[in-house]
């Protein structure tokens, strides 16, 4: 028997949501020279959050521009565009498919497929819920959730050829969303 989230977050509403870009953000972090971490985001991105009545009723699809990276640096983000880390003149968008959605604890897991520079790996987000309203401004119903996985760069052939002395093997990726209602 599938679980009801409805009477386990407050104000919980089944539906389709798109994500508000605006008021969302994609970051990024990896290791630099073993001795910091290089922050990043990317500016260009969008999905669909399907909550249903039950757990295995939810979905996600994400996609993520690869040439909207941004760490600050000009240079650095050229070469992440580039054939080495991203290749984003040939593989275009990072996408996201959920397959499921499950709960752990206050929390829920989300499996799917990641897809970068045409490789696919199952991963696994950790999603908290950040609740349901309504924006004033708009007048229309909001969810809000973050989520995080960590990758191995090394997995999706991200930059190989490059030690994990000068850049570390696991980027972590964070994602804070907030999406407005579609459909019900």
């Amino acid at each position: 028997m599938s679980e009801t989230i409805s009477e386990t977050i407050p104000g919980y509403t089944p539906g389709t949501w798109t994500i508000d870009t605006s008021d969302s953000e994609v970051r990024f972090t990896v290791r630099h020279l073993g001795v910091t971490r290089v922050h990043g985001r990317f500016n260009a991105f969008g999905g669909t959050i399907i909550t249903g009545e039950s757990v295995d009723q939810c979905s996600v699809t994400a996609r993520i521009e690869a040439d909207s990276i941004d760490t600050g640096y000009a240079a650095r983000d050229g070469y992440i565009r580039g054939a080495d880390v991203l290749a984003a003149d040939q593989h275009k968008e990072l996408l996201f498919r959920s397959t499921r959605v499950r709960r752990h604890e206050d929390r829920f897991l989300v499996d799917g497929e990641l897809s970068m520079r045409g490789v696919a790996r199952a991963v696994t987000l950790v999603a908290e819920p950040g609740g349901f309203g309504t924006d004033p401004v708009r007048k229309v119903p909001v969810l809000g959730v973050s989520a995080s996985v960590t990758v191995d760069r090394t997995d999706f052939g991200l930059a190989p050829h490059l030690p994990a002395a000068v850049v570390g093997e696991t980027v972590r990726i964070s994602l804070d969303v907030q999406a407005s209602l579609v459909a019900s």
